[in-house]
């Protein structure tokens, strides 16, 4: 009967998964397999063909998406055939979806290998049902606090999962994801050591975090991105390893940036701080499925990233680097703001800082902007800066001001009008623009500019 259930679920699942390819594309990669869970709440664990010694489990608050993706292509360039959610969908219906497509119709699965990106939140209830050898944690922020309240929630969650079974790879300068290394012996460690861009923070808004382990004061030696880099507790000792088992060295940031791991120079395509956690994190994983360095590397170098992160609008003369954030953490907008400061040429900063709509109530939320160093700002040689929003412009602004940055050059547009946001961009004759919002407000300023392009042509 319950083979009978489980196939019912599987061929309706792929009925829907043959609709969405004809009539709704973007909208299989989590449907099918969310209306498969609801005839059968157990139905990802009723698939066959799984080899949990080679399923690997990449979730955290920032850097998951990269690097299931680096993990993914590495095992397809290495020869491999991989299961996978690469389109993002990381809750039980995304995963469910995944293994629909890579199945039998008798629900045999046929891929070798299985990478999934996790919703922290749903990686408990996953495991229950498909029990991953490898566990990957790229680190713990605020985020979501309508959804997580705080990080210590998701650290809770955790816990009961993290067993002596797992292999857990942990991010070694995050002090959330690294003291999970109590849970097991089986643990392998990634990072990055100093490089040009780390930094100190000495600032008055600068914000640290109690020790996971004792509560005392974690104490950062520098940083390589937000909230990451070598730590040590100031109470029990607590700290980043002498010896980390895949440490990304001497790190040369340029087009084609490098780094030695483990004795092997790599380069690799994507040179911003925070990718070269994920290409350590990737090559930890796949060596340890038996990918030698040089067939790793050979995929690093036409590695792509997935869509929407990182993007160029052309209007009139002026081109607009659009730069994706998560709205609802600090180290993504830390981030787009280093990629920035690379950039020595005069330049106009737009920053759309939104509304949450995630679920009702819907809400605002501008407390990660006080993590994040917009003091630097005046030294990135950024002539005008715009805020627009309905919601928080004038939050912006003030965040800025009080930075230091002088109010005539900021520019505060209350509203989501793509005819005032570029009305106020023909305002200066710079032609360098770097745009900053959610993914909905880029689309719209697309489909705005390549209207205009349209009828200048």
């Amino acid at each position: 009967m319950k083979k009978m259930k489980f196939l019912l679920a599987l061929w309706i699942g792929k009925a829907l998964m043959l609709f969405c390819n004809l009539f709704a594309k973007g909208r299989g990669t989590n449907m099918p397999g969310a209306n498969s869970n609801r005839i059968m709440p157990d139905f990802i664990g009723q698939f066959t063909g799984i080899d949990t010694d080679k399923v690997v489990f990449i979730t955290g608050t920032n850097g998951k998406s990269t690097a299931n993706n680096m993990v993914v292509h590495a095992l397809k360039n290495a020869g491999k055939t991989v299961c996978s959610n690469l389109e993002g969908a990381n809750m039980i219906g995304g995963i469910a979806t995944a293994l629909i497509r890579n199945s039998t119709l008798f629900g045999k699965v046929k891929t070798e290998y299985f990478s999934f990106e996790i919703d922290e939140r749903s990686l408990e209830h996953i495991y229950k049902h498909i029990p991953a050898s490898k566990i990957c944690i790229t680190n713990l922020q605020k985020d979501q606090v309508q959804r997580n309240g705080e990080p210590d929630y998701i650290v809770q969650k955790f816990r009961k999962v993290f067993n002596p079974n797992v292999t857990l790879f942990l991010n070694d300068g995050e002090p959330r994801a690294k003291s999970f290394e109590d849970l097991t012996e089986k643990v392998v460690y990634y990072g990055v050591s100093k490089t040009k861009y780390s930094f100190v923070k000495d600032k008055f808004y600068d914000v640290t975090m109690p020790c996971p382990k004792c509560n005392d004061k974690i104490v950062f030696d520098y940083y390589n991105v937000d909230n990451v880099g070598k730590f040590h507790c100031s109470g029990c000792g607590f700290s980043s390893e002498d010896k980390v088992d895949f440490y990304a060295e001497n790190v040369e940031f340029s087009d084609h940036s490098s780094f030695d791991c483990n004795g092997f120079r790599f380069t690799v395509t994507n040179n911003e701080p925070f990718y070269i956690f994920n290409y350590a994190l990737c090559i930890a994983v796949c060596n340890s499925f038996g990918i030698s360095n040089k067939e790793l590397q050979k995929g690093f170098l036409n590695f792509k990233n997935i869509g929407g992160r990182m993007e160029t609008l052309k209007y009139k003369t002026k081109t607009l680097k659009y730069i994706r954030i998560k709205q609802e953490n600090p180290e993504t907008l830390q981030t787009a703001l280093d990629y920035i400061a690379k950039d020595p040429n005069e330049k106009i900063l737009m920053m759309g800082l939104e509304e949450l709509k995630d679920f009702e109530p819907y809400y605002t939320n501008t407390f990660y902007a006080f993590d994040v160093d917009f003091e630097s700002l005046k030294n990135y040689n950024i002539k005008k800066y715009i805020c627009f929003s309905e919601a928080v412009a004038y939050d912006t602004a003030n965040r800025m001001i009080y930075a230091g940055i002088n109010p005539d050059d900021i520019a505060v547009l209350p509203n989501d009008s793509d005819e005032a946001i570029l009305s106020e961009l023909d305002k200066t004759d710079i032609d360098n623009v770097y745009l900053i919002t959610w993914l909905k407000k880029y689309n719209e300023l697309e489909k705005s500019t390549q209207q205009y392009n349209k009828g200048e042509n």
